[in-house]
């Protein structure tokens, strides 16, 4: 990375770059290493995980070369982060107290250290928007402000789903935010990781949509083209098929 970034014999594309413009790359790979694990594809894995590292290399050289820090301060510093963070293996804490507990509660002195005056400092505005939205509320509930129940968040999505459907033009866009951070509570308290639930239920819905295609194709006609009544029953047959494979 030091010779493609040197100023006089370097790659054109590698020397012009910055930390603004590396960062998509950053959070582009890090979805394809979740990707490779989604498939159970070691050998992608392995790819991925190397073009993940890359963009620590290509982060540590720019900063390198403004005098912040280099590479092996980047691993001395999380090394250090593991140890502080895990006093139970590598000290002599013996507090019982549970392992996210503890972490939490380690974090949460960290932010403070670095000058966090809020609960809900330092949760990343580059997250999507679901999974910050899972984070902001987790902060907010280990400072009591939660439902105590379900209900409690579900009863609320049903409120902001009747504040949409009233909503102005010039509303819509908030009434709609608030109805989904609303829908990221009740699955957050059903036990379940919103993001986890919404990248299933894509794949869920791809699969069934490629799968109504093939069936009209089978049947030579063009999906796209028949009524929405003719594409519903191809869909009821899609489902009906995938409960008997599973029966």
């Amino acid at each position: 990375m030091a010779r493609l970034r040197d100023p006089q014999d370097g790659c054109e594309w590698d020397i012009k770059q910055t930390f603004s413009t590396i960062a998509p790359y950053t959070i582009e790979e890090a979805y394809e290493v979740a990707d490779a694990i989604s498939h159970n594809d070691m050998g992608a894995l392995r790819g991925e995980l190397g073009d993940l590292l890359l963009q620590v290399v290509f982060h540590s050289r720019m900063a390198e070369e403004l005098g912040h820090f280099d590479f092996a301060s980047v691993a001395d510093a999380v090394s250090d982060k593991l140890e502080s963070r895990h006093p139970h293996i590598f000290g002599t804490s013996s507090e019982d107290q549970s392992q996210a507990d503890r972490w939490e509660a380690l974090k949460a002195e960290e932010r403070k250290a670095g000058g966090a005056t809020s609960i809900v400092d330092g949760v990343a505005l580059s997250l999507p928007a679901l999974m910050r939205a899972e984070k902001l509320q987790k902060r907010a509930a280990r400072a009591g402000f939660d439902w105590p129940e379900p209900s409690g968040a579900a009863a609320k999505v049903t409120e902001e789903m009747a504040e949409l459907a009233a909503a102005s033009d010039e509303d819509k866009l908030e009434e709609a935010g608030d109805l989904l951070f609303a829908a990221v509570n009740l699955v957050r308290l059903s036990g379940v990781a919103p993001e986890d639930a919404l990248r299933a239920a894509n794949a869920k819905f791809e699969r069934r949509f490629r799968a109504m295609e093939a069936l009209a194709q089978a049947d030579q006609k063009d999906f796209a083209s028949l009524p929405l009544n003719a594409q519903e029953s191809y869909w009821q047959a899609v489902k009906q098929l995938e409960r008997a494979e599973t029966a």
